[in-house]
């Protein structure tokens, strides 16, 4: 029996872009046969709903409110509710998973780190990091970044993009031999589709899954995976910056990315 989670979700207390709170996406993917979902909520290097002025703890109390409004009611309702989120830089962004709020409050200094000291800090502390959506085409975005050293994997199907720019990012990741995940970066309780990734096993806590992740265990992708791998690479219209080790820019032709 394969297990079911959604990796990539957004709640409106955490996230300026969200709508739904936290706890009423809880009767939605247990409908759909979920067993569980992370709440990813934008981060303060991105769309964050958190007032930056706060003291540092307030700031994560509430960042993780729609979290733990989440978590409470997957607790009533039997449903597995994990944390993790979504760093911003330049318009690439970036799922953390395997941390949770209490590293959050000895950890201030996670809101300043560098690409490549978020991938050498969260690998310290048992976490992971999987780029999301790295072909991303929106007006705020003025410059695409892949980052092919400092991610454990990449998220090749996002309900959020198009079918063009899912297409690139698989083809990207297989390329690469990264780990494939997929997520419905689902903001309202109104979501054109449902994503996520199937297990063969349910997940014991955050850090099983950066565990899985990270040392390339099964994980299927829900996403047309067929279509992804046949589907005609597209050209890309916005300028890219591939990032190599320590995540600095390097001379990679793009073509020998998306072979």
């Amino acid at each position: 029996m394969p297990y079911m989670y959604e990796t990539h979700l957004h709640t409106c207390e955490a996230s300026a872009c969200g709508i739904a709170h936290g706890r009423d996406y809880i009767p939605v993917y247990r409908d759909r046969g979920y067993q569980g979902m992370f709440v990813t909520d934008h981060f303060f290097g991105g769309n964050t709903a958190v007032d930056r002025a706060m003291p540092w703890r307030d700031q994560v109390d509430a960042f993780c409110e729609g979290y733990e409004q989440a978590k409470a009611e997957g607790d009533r309702r039997s449903f597995q509710v994990l944390f993790g989120w979504e760093q911003g830089y330049d318009g690439d962004e970036y799922l953390v998973y395997g941390l949770d709020r209490a590293w959050l409050y000895e950890h201030p200094e996670v809101k300043s780190w560098t690409r490549a000291q978020q991938y050498a800090e969260v690998h310290r502390y048992g976490g992971c990091v999987v780029q999301a959506h790295p072909f991303r085409d929106r007006s705020y975005i003025r410059r695409i970044f892949l980052n092919t050293a400092c991610v454990d994997g990449v998220e090749v199907y996002n309900v959020a993009n198009s079918a063009e720019e899912n297409v690139l990012a698989y083809r990207y990741a297989k390329n690469l031999g990264l780990t494939m995940l997929a997520g419905s970066d689902v903001h309202s309780l109104a979501w054109r589709e449902y994503s996520g990734v199937t297990l063969p096993t349910p997940l014991i806590n955050e850090q099983d899954f950066a565990v899985r992740v990270r040392g390339r265990r099964p994980i299927a992708p829900i996403a047309p995976m067929d279509k992804l791998a046949n589907a005609p690479v597209t050209a890309v219209s916005l300028p890219v910056t591939v990032l190599g080790e320590d995540a600095r820019p390097v001379s990679v032709p793009l073509a020998r990315l998306l072979r």
